[in-house]
């Protein structure tokens, strides 16, 4: 039996255009599927004249009556993020029961919320488990929640503000006794599903996409010392192959030779009849044998290499497919890789601290190209980043800022310490 998935999370401010990009796919994340994008669906129908998410949740607030201000910094909606273990979702969607989930999903919202409050409520089925991405305006009425525990502390009040006032209040929706009631209430409306509530006070944490994100860049550094292994054992293999079948060349040879001095010997003792070139002919076709026999474990030896090898080969090929399918940057690290390797000399330790995408800190003389000079240098924090005028491209950075252009910085520091300065004429430089 599995778990049910719950999280929520406040958007803060004027507009929360951000998630609704990611929520309405205006911006597609790299853990999502495109061919699938196609079966995502709104599950609130918006209110005329609304377009978007961002639109339904600044008509609910405005159309709510609310009489008090709204500061910019206040809580405008509630998201929340429905889902469950995702066998038991897999389970749910194979059996045809989607559409079902959806709408118990949705009058739970309804249920704990408010109809007007859940503004929208989207079916994400284009990432790894179906979810819901359910966005709640925190529409209450009454008293707010601290001003009565004052009251009770304070004893009673010269003024009394209006009980049946509508504000906008996360904090009376999300109290902590309410959250865990929402945990109860809707496990028990997915119990249906065989989903059931987490365990209490676990501490257990939902991986965001960004950690996803940067634990497959920590795995990088161990996939490309994967690849370089199979290459070795690939390497290593056809190099066995090639001495067993020149092995076997070499003994098919002198196998050869020897049946034909056995003939040879055979037919001088048909000829003369002697006893003593008849053992010896027995002998030789008695080694015949055992070279046949011995030729024969050979052969038998080569088609298990030969399988072996096409084996580790599609093994091979799939495990670079794989590399090339979910870690595209690969080939782009490539080229800094051997810049660092050949030019800067840095450690194999280091290159793959980068190849981490991690920065690295370091201090000495390094040598610039351009200039054909080492520059030196402490605490200067090397890192491989992502180029932005070039999609998918990286580069090499020293302190936030591309490797050419710290050089050329510090060739100025270094002219400028020199008292060199230089100053354009007809002529050319003047020092």
């Amino acid at each position: 039996m599995g778990y049910i998935s719950i999280q929520f999370n406040k958007a803060k401010g004027s507009a929360d255009t951000g998630v609704s990009d990611h929520i309405e796919r205006k911006t597609v994340p790299k853990n999502a599927d495109s061919t699938r994008t196609c079966l995502n669906r709104e599950l609130v129908d918006f209110p005329d004249g609304v377009t978007d998410r961002t639109g339904a949740i600044n008509h609910r607030i405005r159309t709510a009556g609310i009489k008090r201000k709204i500061t910019p910094d206040q809580v405008r909606a509630i998201r929340i993020v429905l889902s469950g273990t995702h066998e038991d979702m897999m389970k749910v969607q194979d059996e045809g029961r989607l559409n079902e989930w959806c709408a118990d999903n949705l009058q739970w919202l309804h249920r704990t919320f408010g109809r007007e409050n859940t503004v929208s409520a989207v079916l994400h089925m284009d990432e790894h488990t179906p979810h819901i991405h359910a966005t709640v305006v925190p529409i209450v009425t009454g008293e707010r929640r601290k001003a009565k525990k004052k009251q009770q502390a304070e004893g009673k009040r010269t003024y009394r503000k209006k009980t049946d006032a509508i504000r906008l209040c996360a904090d009376d929706v999300l109290t902590r006794e309410k959250l865990s009631a929402y945990h109860d209430n809707y496990a028990e409306a997915m119990a249906k599903y065989g989903l059931q509530r987490g365990i209490r006070g676990s501490e257990a944490r939902h991986t965001t996409t960004a950690q996803y994100y940067r634990d497959l860049k920590r795995q990088t550094g161990e996939l490309e010392a994967n690849v370089q292994q199979l290459q070795t054992e690939r390497q290593q293999a056809e190099q066995k192959l090639d001495e067993v079948k020149q092995g076997i060349k070499s003994e098919k040879l002198e196998a050869a030779k020897t049946e034909a001095k056995a003939a040879l010997v055979a037919k001088v003792g048909s000829l003369l009849g002697g006893g003593k070139l008849k053992a010896e002919r027995e002998g030789f076709q008695q080694r015949i044998a055992e070279l046949e026999n011995q030729n024969a474990r050979l052969e038998q030896y080569i088609k298990q290499m030969e399988c072996e090898h096409q084996t580790q080969c599609s093994k091979f090929g799939e495990y670079i497919d794989k590399v090339k399918r979910y870690f595209p940057h690969v080939d782009k690290l490539l080229p800094l890789i051997d810049f660092c390797r050949n030019t800067l000399h840095f450690s194999e330790q280091i290159i793959q601290e980068l190849c981490k995408l991690k920065k690295v800190k370091l201090k000495g003389d390094f040598y610039s190209p351009e200039f054909n000079r080492k520059f030196h240098a402490e605490g200067a924090a090397f890192s491989f980043e992502e180029d932005k005028s070039r999609t998918g491209h990286f580069r090499i950075c020293v302190n936030d800022i591309p490797l050419v252009q710290w050089f050329r910085q510090k060739a100025h520091e270094w002219r400028n310490g020199l008292g060199i300065t230089t100053q354009k004429q007809s002529n050319g430089m003047k020092i």
